[in-house]
């Protein structure tokens, strides 16, 4: 016969749950459980779970199915981090108040609730959650450790010392031994109107009376705030379930239903309702195997990683793109970062190839550039623009050359309106302005020929203006 195993995650104790074979499905008995309790003592709670659930799958080769109940996401992550430790993966995680609805709801508990509070007040806190029993929605939730299991042991604790019965324990040993016989004193104090208790340190008596008066403040806050979460959750609730190892005090229950004007449901064993909640809820899980299909390489990887490199010129931005892939490093390829970090000596090999090309390509477009200029200024000089164009910077070089005291060349901008004529200065306009064929019937007369004017063959005479003595500094 198969079975399962439910599994809850305190700070105190790991529970385990196995339910009897052949339960029937609907109602169920409460104690139709296995029940089985591992306290945490040096390891992690999340790691005692993945032990206790290896150990337990070891010895019992029935069970097909574990589900562990969670409190939060966090202690989710450690779950499942701990049995990936172990190599264990037939298992489900499940929230806890999704496991103790499950219970309370299978038991029939909670029949004919319909929005519900669940108290789980354990040994290293309190949450307390509205939910919505049909739809399984949690309206609000919240959690303190301020009001504990383990805050009311150190009341009794202090309570102990202070009547001179129990002398304080020398060392952290001693304290946590005292602790755990205060718990103990705790739990007997459920069913019993007084305990008697002996230890290394003295005897530890207790009543019941004295005990809901020690912890009578703790629990009202705890009451108090469970009204707000129900103030906060704006729907009212028709009943309360109380879990958690603290719901066997009987104040606990008393408080409540005063505190909130309704039914208080304690079920039987309250620490352990996650755990056969989680049992119910437990599932086989399928776990999928790693595809063993053999792949070829080339088809995992990208075209322009498997194809060969091409051999040719990079553009410029191409060869950016490779300098900056090589500086931050190709994410598909291994590179060390020592080798990454020595500068321009490990770029590739194009880089080095394309820097003179690069050069040489500067180099030829400015020759290129200068021969269009002259090729531009021929043409001129053939259609007669050129003695106009002389003429013109020898008159004004003639009215407006300045010559610095330095003794250095310096180039003056002639402005439109400091021509020697006015029809010299409309014509030229009108020829700046508006090119045109020049005619041959009004071309005009060349200039007078001096020492400075050459005369080529078919072009027309070309006049060098002279260069004032002042300009060449004076020989010693």
């Amino acid at each position: 016969m198969s079975s399962v195993l439910g599994i809850s995650v305190g700070a105190g104790a790991i529970r385990m749950a196995r339910p009897h074979t052949g339960l029937p499905h609907g109602h169920v008995e409460p104690h139709a459980f296995d029940l089985q309790t591992v306290p945490v003592v040096d390891n992690r709670a999340e790691e005692l779970v993945a032990e206790a659930v290896g150990v337990t799958l070891e010895s019992s080769r029935d069970i097909t199915a574990t589900a562990v109940a969670y409190r939060s996401e966090q202690q989710a992550r450690a779950v499942r981090a701990a049995m990936a430790n172990q190599q264990i993966t037939n298992y489900e995680l499940i929230p806890e108040i999704f496991a103790a609805l499950e219970f309370a709801q299978s038991t029939g508990d909670i029949r004919g609730i319909s929005s519900l509070v669940v108290y789980d007040l354990g040994s290293s806190g309190l949450s307390v959650s509205v939910v919505d029993t049909q739809t399984r929605e949690v309206r609000h939730t919240e959690r303190t450790s301020d009001i504990s299991g383990d805050y009311l042991d150190s009341l009794i604790r202090e309570q102990q010392i202070a009547s001179g019965r129990i002398a304080h324990p020398p060392d952290q040993a001693g304290l946590a031994a005292l602790d755990a016989l205060c718990r103990e004193a705790k739990e007997q104090l459920s069913s019993n109107t007084a305990v008697a208790l002996p230890s290394e340190q003295g005897l530890v008596l207790l009543a019941q009376e004295n005990f809901e008066a020690l912890i009578m403040l703790a629990i009202e806050s705890s009451a108090r705030m469970a009204r707000d979460v129900i103030v906060r959750s704006d729907r009212p609730v028709h009943g309360v379930l109380a879990i958690g190892g603290c719901a066997r005090i009987p104040l606990i229950a008393k408080v409540l239903e005063r505190w909130m004007g309704v039914p208080v449901i304690v079920p039987a064993s309250p620490e352990t309702v996650t755990a056969r909640g989680a049992a119910l809820l437990a599932r086989p899980v399928d776990v999928a195997a790693p595809a063993t299909t053999a792949l070829n390489a080339d088809a995992l990887s990208p075209a322009w990683l498997s194809a060969p490199p091409k051999k040719g010129k990079k553009s410029k931005n191409v060869v950016e793109d490779d300098l900056a892939a090589d500086d931050w490093g190709n994410p598909n390829q291994s590179q060390d970062w020592p080798r990454a970090q020595r500068g321009r000596a490990d770029l590739p090999s194009g880089w080095s190839a394309v820097r003179p090309m690069r050069g040489k390509r500067e180099v030829s477009g400015a020759v290129l550039t200068v021969s269009a200029l002259a090729v531009v200024a021929a043409i001129g000089l053939g259609l007669g623009y050129g003695p106009q164009v002389l003429e013109r910077g020898s008159q004004g070089s003639e009215g407006s050359t300045a010559v610095s005291t330095s003794g250095v060349p310096r180039t003056t901008t002639l402005e439109p309106q400091i021509a020697a004529t006015a029809a010299t200065t409309t014509e030229t306009e009108a020829t700046v302005a508006a090119p045109t064929r020049p005619q041959t019937s009004a071309a005009p007369e060349p200039p007078t020929q001096g020492p400075n004017t050459f005369v080529v063959p078919g072009l027309p005479p070309i006049v060098v203006p002279t260069i004032p003595p002042e300009m060449f500094p004076k020989v010693p």
